[in-house]
């Protein structure tokens, strides 16, 4: 937001330098980006009046001119212009003088005739036509052409900025889009006169009307979308006179970064930045039917816009349309086909209020982001419209523009209700950490703008950012002074921080895992659909219904996983091909499934995987036993499975804690290994974490060592080959009574003088009782127990 000094001081005089000014507004919440002053590259330009003119005579279209520029005698500058004559008032760039462009200017000669200086056209001076449409375009500015510098009485002598009005102060600020109001002078006005103390000179639009006809006889207004359109103001103007604005409208114009056009589109432009509401206006004799119609686009609908683009609308636009045709996107920009020309004769001002999600989303779609759609889409106070109006009628009564009509149609599909906030100087100065007394946060308030009644807070209407006491604090903060608040040290209760159980065993696995010799990987969560059928995943596998990414880099991000196997094997092949001899991987990441209301639900798992010479199924197991020791979970057993097509049928099994599975271990199919070109073997194992967290034992406690010695019994019984040690062992457990310790297989034998079919299988037994020391005659009953079971459940016999 560019904001002239000259234009501010109109609603609050504020004398102090720009680098205070922007120390100031930026301290109070109004952040200056930079400060500029207009023209700052002319030095040593002054006004001068030709007194004498003549022709040069080595040349055929030069002139030798005699300028007085208030030193005495006159100075001679030759000059190529054709449109110079004596008593002429110019621009006079001096010896030693400077313009626009890094341009330096220094006396010298011109085909044998010395030349004091140049006679300056406005293009030099760093002007355009814009500013100055009186002017000739190619040629020296003549400066008494303009009847606004007419009626100056300039003279020679004069600096030139300060004649022309090109000595503005501009500041530009950084708005944040909550502060929308900030986005007008007198939005920045009331934020400066709060800074500096100074009382807000505002302006009530006053309208003398009168002109022919009455409004709502000529036009009429329908919103059907009110969602879209809360308000709707339109006033009309009569027998217009199109012409160029005044300068001092000009001048405030250029200093905003606006671009002078003509009085009609001036004046809307001059009200969008005075009071922060956009306006258009429509030649009246284009809006067919008299109607003006605020609605919805029609799908495949097309506008040709302002700027001379074809625009293809659908049905989620607002557009502004009479009875046949749109004639303006609402909110961004006005149509080709209802624009002010010069022959306009009757002019419609729109002044409206548009739903600012509604601007933005249209504004995006067709790639036209303007500084009328930039403010809608912050939401824009919804009462500002007819002030706004109210002044483009009065600026063109004052300027002589046209004739207003008596009347103003008003739409407003939404009666605002203004927020009421109880002030709380006591919680306020908490939060703080000062100690502002209540009459200086209720003062400031008020000078804010808002409605004080007691402890009674009234948020204005423009001020939509404030909903909560802390944004009542954040006003005050700003008013009494950043600078002024103490700095002391933090005090109260502070929180001790700390893990949950489920990141403390989070962080455990990972610990244990790396203790293993099991390196952290961390993969993509979406992979190729062809990944399942890397690993033969059957097709009417349930693994196979992921979730598909709507926006993917590529066919190979395409959906989120269901099963890190992939994700696993992807690392070990990307590692075997870098010829790493052993690896040992792990992971802890999520798969994806969906739910039925269509969210994810995103369980965590523990993979490992590894390869290696001295790798087998055995040394995976023992790592799988290791992280379910380190919980302490109880009654795991091992199922043999023979179905999983992605790992070896004879090496693979499902892990059980308490009969309830939470993972799979084994070799992958050497199939799978093929699809992913290796050729040695691959293990992996694959672990719930929240089966794991589920069933982590107590934590530990202590167990003074035992009084009484242990007594041992080796047995070894023969039973059917495809019979697992895990079975033998949850049997044996089962059938021992209290004395039975610990269970461990010291020996597996199959081979000659055996049965066919049959193994030989050797657990050693450790027997003890914590009360007294066993006899051998209750060491064997137990162990005579332990027998009869194994015979009963598997038809095993002692060797």
């Amino acid at each position: 937001m560019l904001l002239s000094r000259k234009w501010l001081n109109e609603f609050v005089p504020v004398d102090a330098d720009d680098r205070t000014f922007a120390e100031d507004m930026t301290l109070s919440g109004s952040k200056v980006e930079v400060t500029e002053v207009e023209g700052a590259e002319i030095s040593n330009v002054v006004v001068g009046r030709v007194v004498e003119i003549k022709r040069h005579e080595n040349s055929d279209h030069m002139w030798i001119c005699q300028v007085d520029i208030g030193e005495g005698a006159p100075v001679q500058i030759v000059t190529g212009a054709q449109n110079v004559s004596q008593g002429d008032l110019v621009p006079v760039a001096k010896h030693n003088s400077t313009l626009p462009g890094d341009i330096h200017i220094k006396k010298g000669k011109l085909r044998g005739e010395v030349s004091d200086g140049m006679l300056c056209s406005y293009k030099e001076l760093g002007m355009t036509d814009n500013d100055w449409p009186y002017s000739i375009v190619d040629g020296i500015f003549l400066l008494e052409s303009d009847p606004d510098l007419k009626s100056k009485n300039l003279k020679p002598g004069d600096d030139i900025r300060t004649a022309i009005g090109l000595d503005d102060h501009v500041v530009e600020f950084e708005i944040t889009p909550n502060r929308p109001d900030c986005l007008s002078v007198i939005g920045l006005a009331r934020e400066a006169a709060v800074t500096y103390g100074k009382p807000l000179t505002l302006h009530d639009p006053v309208v003398k009307g009168g002109g022919p006809g009455n409004l709502p006889d000529l036009l009429d207004v329908e919103t059907p979308d009110p969602d879209l359109c809360p308000r709707y103001t339109a006033r009309m103007v009569r027998n217009v006179k199109i012409a160029p604005s005044p300068k001092w409208m000009r001048d405030r114009l250029r200093a905003s970064g606006v671009r002078p056009i003509n009085n009609i589109v001036d004046i809307t432009n001059y009200v969008m930045l005075e009071y922060g509401q956009p306006m258009h206006a429509f030649d009246y004799r284009y809006v067919k039917g008299g109607k003006i119609i605020v609605r919805r686009a029609k799908d495949g609908e097309s506008l040709t816009t302002l700027d001379g683009n074809v625009r293809n609308l659908n049905s989620s636009m607002l557009v502004i349309a009479d009875e046949t045709r749109a004639v303006g996107l609402a909110g961004i920009m006005g149509g080709e086909n209802s624009e002010i020309v010069e022959d306009t004769v009757d002019v419609v001002f729109e002044s409206a209020n548009f739903n600012g999600t509604s601007i933005r989303r249209t504004a995006l779609a067709l790639g036209m982001r303007t500084e009328a759609s930039a403010k809608f889409e912050k939401g824009l106070d919804i009462l500002n419209t007819l002030p706004a109006v109210n002044r483009a009628c009065e600026l063109v009564e004052l300027l002589g523009a046209g004739e207003v009509v008596d009347g103003t149609i008003d739409i407003l599909n939404f009666v605002p209700h203004p927020t009421q906030l109880a002030l709380r100087p006591e919680k306020i100065n908490a939060l703080l950490g000062t100690d502002i007394a209540a009459e200086e946060m209720r003062r400031i308030l008020t000078d804010l703008g808002f409605g004080v009644e007691g402890d009674t807070i009234t948020v204005p209407s423009w001020r939509g950012d404030v909903a909560h006491y802390s944004d009542l604090a954040e006003e005050v903060a700003r008013f009494y002074g950043y600078n002024q608040i103490p700095t002391t040290a933090m005090h109260g209760v502070t929180t001790q921080g700390g893990y949950s159980a489920q990141q403390v065993l989070e962080r455990n696995l990972g610990s244990l895992c790396r203790g293993m010799g099991y390196s952290e990987i961390i993969t993509y969560s979406f992979i190729s659909p062809t990944y399942y059928d890397k690993i033969r995943l059957p097709e009417d596998s349930p693994l196979r219904k992921s979730m598909k990414i709507m926006n993917p880099l590529g066919e190979d991000t395409s959906i989120m996983r269901t099963t890190v196997l992939p994700s696993m094997l992807e690392i070990l092949t990307r590692n075997y091909n870098y010829r790493n001899k052993a690896v040992r991987l792990y992971e802890l990441g999520r798969t994806y499934f969906e739910r039925e209301d269509g969210m994810a639900e995103e369980p965590k798992l523990l993979s490992l995987g590894l390869y290696g010479p001295e790798e087998d199924f055995f040394s995976l197991k023992g790592s799988v036993e290791t992280i379910l020791e380190s919980i302490r979970a109880v009654d795991v057993t091992y199922e043999a499975v023979h179905d999983n097509p992605s790992f070896h049928p004879g090496r693979c099994a499902r892990v059980l804690i308490q009969g309830e599975a939470v993972g799979v271990l084994g070799q992958i199919h050497p199939l799978v290994a093929a699809n992913y070109g290796v050729d040695t073997d691959l293990y992996y194992a694959e672990l719930s974490f929240d089966k794991l967290f589920a069933h982590r034992g107590a934590d530990p406690e202590y167990v003074p060592l035992p009084k009484f010695p242990a007594v041992t019994r080796d047995i070894a019984v023969l039973v059917d080959q495809e019979i697992t040690v895990g079975a033998l062992e949850a049997c044996i457990h089962e059938a021992a009574q209290a004395l039975l310790k610990e269970v461990a297989l010291f020996d597996i034998y199959q081979g000659e003088n055996l049965p066919a079919g049959k193994k030989s299988v050797a657990f050693n037994l450790v027997l003890r009782a914590d009360d007294r020391s066993l006899t051998a005659q209750e060491a064997d009953d137990e162990v005579k127990l332990i027998l009869e079971q194994l015979g009963t459940t598997f038809g095993a016999t002692l060797r």
